[in-house]
């Protein structure tokens, strides 16, 4: 009788459809009649949500070894292609028809090899000013874009309202300019006016001002968000300047990728050159190509999808050692300091997580490629209503994964769990708190997007300045300020990125604080308890 008892009890426990009630709620026994058998559940699943410090089991362990399998596959191929290579790829001018073997021969008058020769503009022209300013501006750039990214997390942390604030008047006043200058300027230029009639420069310049507009309606339609969203990144920038090291594994982790890239590349550069040189007819007339062996075509698709998968696994794990050290800050009292917190989230999402990052990362993958696939498709205008039905089937289906997606391996970062078992236990955990999964990402994203956007653009301005008044290039700084322009937006996006996560992380955090009943962090509830509810 205890047993039945206490089975009855477990089960109310974990009873969705109180949604209000927090995990730890325990309502009152009561005895009921036996209910007919189950699905197998475990019934204290939900009670204790909070980050696994202990050691955690493997979980997805088919998909990591799948992955292994893959870059095995990827490098062996590779490996074959380098040693297997046909060294006469690189002859195939000096080949020519036999009519009396029906092949192709070497021609023996061949001169042999032709060194190229490269013209860098001339040494003594104005390319090579342009050459020069180019690689200091982007040294310098990379330079100063590290105490930049610093200045703005600090400047976030302390004075997120205002920096907010002071940058929303120039996501209208950049475009306002830019739209302006590029009119004028090409009005004034004789070979630009020429070019482009009045009519369609005053066409897009109307076009863009009309964008513009949008933006400004946005903002105003979603003023009443803006506060409450300064003051949730303020929240994320004290949260990220607690663990500063991130900021080393991360760009660590990124050069890891490209390092496991690079033979990949010589693979594939290897890979053209295993073939042989045939006769082809054209016209008539038969003439020696390059024809590659059969299966170069399918190494290739091999390897790129080899990349691509592991750029999204890559993506996933920088996710999950974010999410788990920033989840062992928030839960740790304030008068303690986590320890090798970075080290643990390192060591889980290479280690027991890792077949789950495998997996999140191939679901991204797959549903990046076929989203790239059916707007392809959509751009070729195929007529047909089952064509329409099938791209919006297939796009509410992609959508539907990227919601899925969302949180999870913030989640798995925090408890270990399973890929199925934490989409399942995020989605319940938001939905029984009323918590909502799309705001706190949708207008976040946009004002870290468009401070990034300003402090890029005002950067490429004084460079392009400095660079008139000070250097010789001529119309060369247009060029030399949009690289720069590029080089910094790219080291402010990844800044960005990694504040998003954190972003997101913190919510996850409060949402598992919320349904325990607990309150690790004050700041945080204070600001993230003014969320709306679903």
């Amino acid at each position: 009788m205890g047993g039945s008892e206490e089975a009855n009890k477990a089960t109310s426990l974990h009873d969705s459809s109180s949604p209000s009630q927090p995990l730890l709620f325990k309502p009152p026994s009561i005895e009921e009649p036996e209910q007919p058998d189950q699905p197998e559940s475990d019934p204290t699943q939900y009670l204790q949500i909070s980050y696994n410090y202990g050691p955690r089991p493997f979980k997805d362990l088919p998909f990591v070894i799948f992955f292994v399998f893959v870059v095995l596959c990827t490098f062996g191929f590779g490996i074959f292609s380098v040693f297997h290579k046909n060294s006469n790829y690189s002859n195939l001018s000096s080949y020519k028809y036999d009519l009396n073997s029906n092949s192709c021969v070497k021609n023996s008058t061949f001169n042999g090899f032709h060194e190229p020769r490269f013209d860098f503009y001339s040494l003594t022209s104005p390319g090579s000013v342009f050459l020069k300013s180019l690689i200091w501006t982007l040294v310098v750039t990379l330079i100063l874009s590290v105490p930049v990214c610093f200045l703005l997390l600090l400047s976030l942390k302390h004075y997120t309202k205002q920096i907010v604030y002071v940058s929303l008047p120039f996501f209208v006043v950049i475009p306002i300019f830019f739209n302006v200058y590029w009119f004028v300027a090409c009005t004034v230029s004789s070979s630009c006016s020429d070019a482009f009639p009045l009519v369609y420069r005053i066409l897009v310049l109307v076009f863009v001002f009309l964008i513009i507009g949008i933006i400004v309606w946005i903002f105003v339609a979603n003023w009443h968000r803006v506060e409450l969203t300064v003051k949730i990144i303020g929240v994320a920038s004290d949260a990220l300047s607690k663990n500063l090291g991130l900021f080393v594994v991360i760009p660590l982790l990124t050069l890891g990728l490209v390092v496991y890239y690079a033979p990949i590349v010589v693979f594939l550069v290897f890979a053209r050159l295993n073939g042989k040189i045939v006769p082809k007819e054209s016209k008539g007339e038969y003439k020696c190509v390059w024809k590659q062996d059969s299966w170069v075509p399918a190494y290739y698709t091999l390897a790129i999808l080899t990349m691509l998968w592991s750029l999204t696994v890559m993506i996933e794990a920088q996710v999950y050692v974010i999410s788990g050290t920033i989840a062992q800050w928030y839960f740790t009292k304030e008068d303690a300091k986590p320890r090798r917190s970075i080290r643990s989230s390192l060591r889980n999402a290479f280690g027991p997580s890792s077949g789950t990052v495998c997996l999140s990362g191939l679901l991204i993958c797959f549903v990046r490629l076929v989203r790239a696939a059916v707007d392809s498709a959509s751009q070729e205008n195929v007529p047909g209503m089952v064509n329409l039905v099938l791209r919006c089937c297939v796009r509410a289906l992609l959508s539907a994964v990227d919601f899925l997606n969302k949180f999870t391996i913030n989640f798995v970062a925090i408890t270990g769990e399973a890929y199925c078992t934490s989409a399942r236990m995020t989605y319940e955990l938001l939905k029984r708190n009323l918590l909502s999964a799309v705001f706190v990402e949708t207008v976040s994203t946009r004002l870290l997007a468009g401070i990034t956007f300003v402090l890029s653009a005002i950067y490429a301005i004084v460079v392009y300045a400095i660079l008139k008044a000070a250097s010789s290039i001529g119309v060369y700084a247009y060029v030399v300020a949009a690289l720069a322009w590029a080089l910094l937006i790219i080291v402010l996006g990844f800044f960005a990125h990694v504040l998003e996560n954190v972003i997101e992380t913190v919510y996850v955090c409060y949402a598992i604080d919320r349904d325990r009943g607990e309150v690790y962090r004050t700041e945080v509830h204070e600001v993230y308890s003014r969320l709306p509810y679903q």
